[in-house]
This record gives C-alpha cells, sequence and structure tokens, in this order.
C-alpha cells in the first residue's frame, strides 16, 4: 500500500499539466505587463498584481497537498470502490467495463470535465459560502494575466466532489485531472484583454471577450459566462452573454474589499456572512445567509443579482 501511494504521488505530479503551465503563466504576465506599459495600456496596477501574485503563490503552496488529498482520498478511492477488477479487467459495478484510454474516451472526459466545470463555477456564484471562496477571483479592479493568478484558496477544499463522479462512472483518476489540468491552462489565459472576437469561434468557445463579461461587475453582465472553454452550457442553460463593444465594463465586484492585503481578500466575504448569520432571528434566515444566493436578505434590503436584473 505505501507503495501504491508513493507511485501515486508520483504519477499526480507528471500528469498535472499545470507542472509545466505556472512558469508559463509567470512569462504571459511578464510580457502582458511590458505591452500594457509600451502601448499605453495602463492594466496592470503594482499593489494588485503583488496581491494577486501573493494569491497564487499560497495556491502553489496549498495545491498540491489538497490535490494529493482528493486524488489519494477521492478519485482514487472512488475509482477503486465503483470500478473492481473482476477476472483481471476493470468493471464499473453497473456491469461494463471501465473507461480505457482510447483517443476518443479522452474527448468525452475532457467535455464531460467543461460539463463539470460549468455548474462547479455557476455555483460558485449562486451558494453564498462558495462564493466567499471565489470572490478573490473577481476581486480586483483589473483584467489581465495577472488576475488569472488571484484563486481562492478554500475552493480547493471542496473542488473534488464536483468531479468524482467521473472516477464513479469509469474515467481513470489521472486522466480526470489530466482534464482538469487543461481546463485550467485554457481558464487562465483567457485572462488579457489584447485578444478581440474570435469570429467563427465565438460560436462554441469560451473565450477572452466572453470571459471579459464574466469579470464585469455591471449588471446585466453578472453572474453571465460560466464556461471553461465552451460556451455551449452556458447557452444551453440561460447564462450566455456577448461582450457589448460599445458598453464601458467596469471590474471587480459589487461589494469591494477595499483592500490590498491577502489575507483580507480572501477571508472578507467569510467575515461578512458570520455578521449576517449573527443577525438572524431564525434558523432559516442563518441557512440562507450562508447557502442562499450572494445579496439574499429576508426583508429585501439587500437583493440577489436575478432580483436586481429584474
Amino acid at each position: 500500500m505505501n507503495l501504491h501511494f508513493k507511485s501515486l504521488i508520483l504519477n499526480l505530479e507528471f500528469v498535472n499539466p499545470l507542472v509545466w503551465g505556472v512558469p508559463l503563466f509567470i512569462v504571459l504576465v511578464l510580457v502582458e505587463l511590458t505591452y500594457s506599459h509600451t502601448h499605453d495600456k495602463k492594466l496592470y496596477q503594482w499593489k494588485d498584481l503583488l496581491a494577486s501574485s501573493a494569491m497564487g503563490l499560497g495556491s502553489v503552496l496549498i495545491g498540491p497537498l489538497i490535490k494529493l488529498i482528493s486524488a489519494a482520498a477521492i478519485f482514487y478511492v472512488v475509482y477503486e470502490l465503483f470500478n473492481p477488477e473482476v477476472n483481471g479487467v476493470r468493471t464499473n459495478i453497473l456491469g461494463y467495463e471501465s473507461f480505457g484510454w482510447a483517443w476518443y474516451i479522452w474527448l468525452i472526459c475532457q467535455f464531460l470535465d467543461d460539463f463539470t466545470y460549468y455548474w462547479l463555477h455557476r455555483f460558485n456564484h449562486t451558494v453564498r459560502f462558495m462564493w466567499a471562496a471565489h470572490i478573490v477571483h473577481h476581486s480586483s479592479k483589473n483584467f489581465n494575466f495577472g488576475t488569472g493568478l488571484r484563486n481562492g484558496w478554500f475552493t480547493l477544499l471542496y473542488k473534488p466532489l464536483f468531479y468524482m463522479w467521473l472516477p464513479a462512472i469509469g474515467f481513470h483518476p489521472e486522466m480526470v485531472l489530466v482534464c482538469l489540468g487543461i481546463e485550467a491552462l485554457w481558464q487562465f489565459q483567457l485572462h488579457t484583454q489584447f485578444v478581440p472576437k474570435l469570429g467563427f469561434l465565438e460560436r462554441f468557445l469560451n473565450t477572452h471577450t466572453q470571459h471579459q463579461v464574466h469579470h464585469a461587475k455591471n449588471l446585466e453582465y453578472l453572474d453571465k459566462n460560466h464556461g471553461g472553454y465552451l460556451n455551449i452550457f452556458d447557452k444551453l442553460f440561460g447564462t450566455w452573454k456577448e461582450l457589448d463593444e460599445n458598453v464601458e465594463i467596469e471590474y471587480g465586484v459589487v461589494h469591494d474589499p477595499e483592500s490590498y492585503n491577502p489575507l483580507v481578500i480572501v477571508t472578507h466575504e467569510y467575515a461578512n456572512i458570520w455578521r449576517d448569520i449573527k443577525k438572524s432571528s431564525s434558523v432559516y434566515e442563518a441557512f440562507m445567509y450562508t447557502f442562499g444566493e450572494p445579496g439574499w436578505s429576508p426583508d429585501g434590503s439587500t437583493k440577489t443579482v436575478k432580483q436586481l436584473q429584474r
């Protein structure tokens, strides 16, 4: 068991595309930073970039431990539980042979990964306790590759729970991890204003301009474009919005933490939740303040995004 566990650790490091992506992230930030300053495009603020970098570094330090736990304690355990070996063949408990490594299996896994990412991302915006973790990524008033580094540390604690169904139905855990890494690489490179609309590709891909919409705090743009590298689920479930180039975008969040302190940025919404729970007059109100939509209030003194848009 110990040898298998050590082998698992080595395999996780090998298959994780983000191991190779981090140096690329740094290069892209430096290139965009240089280009924006030489072309009089003030896309970066030093305090903001330092805060984003600090939170990105925190994710790099915390991430491997959490991902190891998630892969070893969730993905692999679920895979073994639902896909035991029967006469030397991995067989799902529903009776079919577990999926192998054929190219079309990779495509199916990546597609289902994107479907899962859509719902994870949508819940990150519509369940307040999850929003408290995800708001970190939206808290910058800038939209650049530096913002792509700004990730909440606590999202990693529940994210694997959304993906555990993939190894359960027969996808190998390492395949799932690679697909997760590819998704993350695509998501990072979306954080730039220097890529225009991409013509035909805009019909099915989640592109840079569509992700600008996602990071905007303009009322009509709130809670739109949750997709990973595809936009078909946004279009299917009513959350897609095209960028209107005649509308000036304001980036950030409606309730800004007004701080460059990484610890404040990472935790401020949890403090807000606790403040609201303390003023609750019932268990129901405390529950809704925690797990209802951000902005929910029993008396309508604050409103959710849907209420504001109506």
